[in-house]
């Protein structure tokens, strides 16, 4: 299993030192911007006025404002990938499927519950975008994996996934349901879709 997660596990670039240091400059000016405005504030204007580069240098290094929002998310991201190749069990090898595919979702829903806005903003800024975002085939493969007693466990992982999706969560909140709620209908999503008894994870 876990060679085949380290295949998709996304590594930061190589880069130059100067454009490291812009790198960082431009994610600690915009992760600034995010905890004092919300993702409002966060543009990628106010960006390069913070880091004290121009505008051009924020373009070509990200593209634009949700290649910036997905630049801050990705350290989290990459943390959580490490903890699941690395960590301990349950959320790391040596546990039974279905709880390892539990602790993946807690974790993932502590993730979602921080960045919240920052990660909607990054699967909805195009039709698809949520697909294309590097993390998206680490957890697709990882949850695969785990259903591979199941029929179908591609088609499986990209179901369990949709419950963790940050415009659907988002419109779940506006509506009353609440973190706890959230959690609790994910966990029965799993217990339903990997099953309550489930092989030891590879």
């Amino acid at each position: 299993m876990n060679d085949e997660l380290l295949q998709v596990l996304r590594r930061p670039p190589q880069e130059r030192a100067d454009a490291a240091r812009n790198r960082i400059r431009l994610l600690e000016a915009a992760a600034r911007l995010f905890a004092e405005g919300g993702v409002e504030a966060l543009t990628v204007d106010a960006a390069a006025r913070a880091a004290g580069v121009g505008k051009g240098t924020v373009f070509r290094r990200f593209g634009d404002k949700s290649g910036l929002v997905a630049a801050l998310l990705d350290q989290r991201e990459r943390e959580l990938q490490e903890a699941i190749i690395f960590g301990e069990p349950p959320l790391g090898p040596g546990a039974p499927a279905r709880e390892r595919a539990l602790a993946f979702f807690d974790a993932y829903l502590d993730y979602l519950a921080d960045h919240l806005d920052l990660v909607r903003l990054s699967e909805t800024a195009a039709p698809g975008a949520r697909f294309r975002i590097g993390a998206y085939a680490f957890w697709h493969r990882h949850l695969a994996i785990l259903c591979a007693h199941r029929p179908d466990p591609d088609h499986l992982a990209h179901l369990l996934l949709g419950t963790v999706a940050a415009d659907l969560n988002a419109e779940l909140l506006r509506q009353g349901l609440g973190w706890d709620r959230i959690r609790a209908g994910v966990a029965s999503a799993v217990d339903a879709l990997v099953g309550p008894s489930s092989p030891e994870a590879p």
